[in-house]
């Protein structure tokens, strides 16, 4: 995750400033902790779809792909 992506799922959490700690500041982290964990999640998930899907001759690998991808969407 890139500085600007987390620069921006900040100001999606809440009213935040570079100088400044938002107010109220407790609700506004957990937002923002969510936003970086649902980012974080769905990344690990997109790389584990990857690796399922070795060369794409493997009916399984493609199988469980599907299943990792499909969580994600749930």
């Amino acid at each position: 995750m890139t500085q600007d992506e987390i620069i921006e799922m900040a100001r999606e959490a809440g009213n935040f400033k570079s100088h400044a700690l938002p107010e109220p500041w407790i609700p506004f982290f957990v937002a923002f902790a969510k936003l970086v964990a649902s980012e974080a999640i769905a990344k690990e998930r997109e790389a584990c779809a990857i690796a399922c899907e070795t060369d794409g001759k493997d009916l399984a690998g493609l199988y469980y792909a599907g299943v990792i991808r499909a969580r994600g969407e749930a």
